[in-house]
């Protein structure tokens, strides 16, 4: 579809290990296959490793951004596979947690993006930390990524209860990763979507698809390539492409202005005013 303004879409977790980072890669490179312009933001900004799954070594990151003066010209890095990424630092502590001049740097670097891309994927930390918040809040759409396991449902879960009694966030889309067929995954939506149901009130789910559990995915994680580029006709590859079509066909509410800084900005005069 067409529109005039980018989308930005977070893809998040309740907790680490459930496939999160590699599938923003593999959703940002499907996309850009579909024809749109798309950045990849890595937001886990302490534990950065989008770069590292790519096999891609970028002279500058966010840390080079906030702290040594270099633009945001000099941050995006070209990968060989179409889409661009603003890649974070790797342990470094003083990325754990952005102070309000941060975001607002960033978000002035980010702005300038506006006519230049169809889609920013934001690959948030996992959690439930003020980074992980901040950039779910910032998102337009936000893809909640859980596996079937019970400790992924419950911090799934957690997640969206913050997001909902605290920042009254209430519609989200859920992707099942790693299944070992639909029927699990169906499940795994149902008893979220009962617990969601149950005790807080006005939560929308609306599920994605599901990503089946496939040793391609592995076989690209150590070639540090996309599965959906190694392997585009593995049956991961074929959910992640079904999911972008999903994801490309959104309508995107009209009564917001669509602009990347508003969303960013929404968010520091809320901190100014409790400050």
């Amino acid at each position: 579809m067409s529109r005039n303004f980018p989308l930005v879409l977070s893809v998040t977790s309740g907790k680490g290990g459930v496939g999160k980072t590699n599938l923003s890669v593999n959703l940002a490179y499907t996309l850009t296959r579909m024809g749109r312009r798309v950045v990849l933001l890595d937001a886990d900004l302490g534990l950065a490793n989008v770069d590292v799954l790519l096999g891609l070594a970028p002279k500058h990151n966010l840390f080079h951004l906030f702290h040594e003066g270099a633009t945001l010209d000099e941050t995006l890095f070209d990968t060989p596979y179409g889409f661009r990424i603003l890649p974070a630092a790797s342990g470094v502590s003083e990325m754990a947690r952005l102070s309000t001049g941060q975001k607002l740097e960033l978000l002035e670097a980010m702005d300038a993006l506006e006519n230049e891309i169809d889609y920013l994927i934001v690959d948030t930390g996992a959690g439930i930390n003020d980074n992980v918040l901040y950039f779910n809040l910032a998102a337009q759409e936000r893809l909640l990524l859980l596996t079937p396991e019970p400790t992924s449902l419950t911090d799934a879960y957690a997640l969206i209860k913050v997001l909902k009694v605290h920042h009254q966030v209430e519609r989200f889309h859920v992707l099942i990763n790693m299944v070992k067929d639909e029927r699990s995954g169906r499940e795994t939506f149902v008893k979220l979507h009962k617990a969601c149901d149950h005790f807080l009130s006005g939560v929308s789910l609306d599920l994605v698809g599901y990503v089946p559990v496939d040793p391609v995915v592995r076989k690209a994680v150590i070639n540090q390539t996309p599965f959906c580029h190694a392997w585009p006709q593995a049956p991961a590859s074929k959910s992640v492409r079904e999911a972008a079509e999903k994801i490309n066909a959104w309508e995107v509410s009209s009564e917001l202005d669509g602009n990347i800084k508003f969303f960013w900005k929404k968010l520091l005069f809320q901190e100014r005013s409790v400050a």
